[in-house]
C-alpha cells in the first residue's frame, strides 16, 4: 500500500478491535480501484469515545465503522442519524462529511438473503432479540416482508422488539414467541434468520436452533454466524434441501454499504469477498 500525504483515512473504532476482518477487506477494495485511501482499526476505550470522534473530525478522517461497545453511545456525538439507524437505536457507520450515522448491519443481511430470494411479501422468522436481530428486523420491515415472527429464549425481549418494529409502521404483521416453538413457526415460513451465537466457534457442535426435520425445501436459511462458515444450522438446512445463506455474506455487504457511503463509488464486491475469504481461511 502506497501511503502518501494525500491519503484519505477511514477506519474502525471499537474495544477490542484486533480481531477485525474489516481492514483487509476494505484495503483490498481501495487497492483494486486505485483509490488513495487506507483503512485502519482504532482501539478506543469507552471513556475516550467523545474525544476520539472530535479528534477524528479534526484530523479530517473521512469515515468510521463502529463496533461493540460504541454503537449506541456514539449517536450522542453525531449531527444526524439515518432514519432506520434511528429506529434501530444503533450506528455502525459514520460519514464525517455530514457527521451522519448509519446502520449497515441490517442491509448487509438483506442483500445476502436477496442473492437467493426477494423479501417482498415473505413470511420471515428471526431467532434472537439482541442488537443484530434488531438491526435486521427493521430492514426486513422496510424491504416489504409480509410478516415477521421474532423468537427468543427471553420471550419478553422478543415481545419488546416486536412491538418496536410494529410501531415503526413499516410492516403490518409482527409476532413474537419462544425459540422453543420454532418448529411450529417454520411450517409457514419462507425465510429463517438466526442471529443467536449458537454454533459460533469454538462451540461448533452446539445443538442447532432448528433441525432438518423442522425445515422444508422451499425455506431459505440465513445464519449470521460466519465462523465457522457452515454452521450446525446451515448443515441441517442443506440436509433438508433448504437454501443456505452464509454469514460471511452479511459481513461482506455491510462492509460494501459502508464503502459506498464514504466514497460514493460502487464497492468491488468480488475483491472484498476474496479478501474476506482469505482472512477467514475459507479459500
Amino acid at each position: 500500500m502506497n501511503i502518501k500525504g494525500s491519503t484519505n483515512i477511514v477506519g474502525l473504532i471499537g474495544h477490542p478491535v484486533e480481531h477485525s476482518f474489516s481492514p483487509p477487506m476494505h484495503n483490498a477494495a481501495f487497492e483494486a480501484l486505485g483509490m488513495d485511501y487506507a483503512y485502519v482499526a482504532f482501539d478506543v476505550d469507552p471513556s475516550d469515545l467523545k474525544s476520539a470522534i472530535d479528534g477524528a473530525k479534526s484530523l479530517n478522517i473521512k469515515g468510521f465503522n463502529v463496533t461493540i461497545p460504541h454503537k449506541i453511545q456514539v449517536m450522542d456525538y453525531l449531527d444526524e442519524i439515518d432514519e432506520v439507524a434511528g429506529l434501530i437505536g444503533a450506528v455502525n457507520t459514520i460519514d464525517f462529511k455530514e457527521m451522519k450515522g448509519y446502520n449497515t448491519d441490517g442491509i448487509g443481511a438483506i442483500k445476502a438473503i436477496e442473492e437467493v430470494t426477494s423479501l417482498k411479501d415473505k413470511n420471515v422468522v428471526i431467532a434472537g432479540a439482541g442488537g443484530a436481530s434488531r438491526a435486521i428486523s427493521f430492514y426486513i420491515a422496510k424491504y416489504g416482508a409480509g410478516s415477521l415472527t421474532i423468537l427468543n429464549r427471553n420471550v419478553e425481549k422478543a415481545q419488546n422488539l416486536a412491538g418496536d418494529v410494529l410501531n415503526s409502521g413499516l410492516i403490518g404483521s409482527v409476532k413474537s414467541g419462544s425459540v422453543s416453538d420454532i418448529n411450529y413457526c417454520l411450517n409457514d415460513a419462507d425465510i429463517l434468520i438466526d442471529t443467536t451465537p449458537v454454533g459460533m466457534h469454538p462451540h461448533i457442535n452446539d445443538e442447532p436452533i432448528a433441525l432438518a426435520e423442522d425445515m422444508h425445501e422451499n425455506l431459505v436459511v440465513f445464519d449470521a454466524v460466519y465462523n465457522p462458515n457452515e454452521t450446525v444450522l446451515l448443515k441441517e438446512a442443506i440436509e433438508a434441501g433448504a437454501k443456505p445463506v452464509y454469514g460471511i455474506k452479511m459481513l461482506l455487504y455491510q462492509g460494501a454499504e459502508s464503502f459506498e457511503i464514504w466514497t460514493g463509488k460502487k464497492a468491488p464486491i468480488d475483491v472484498m469477498e476474496e479478501a474476506l475469504r482469505k482472512t477467514l481461511n475459507l479459500e
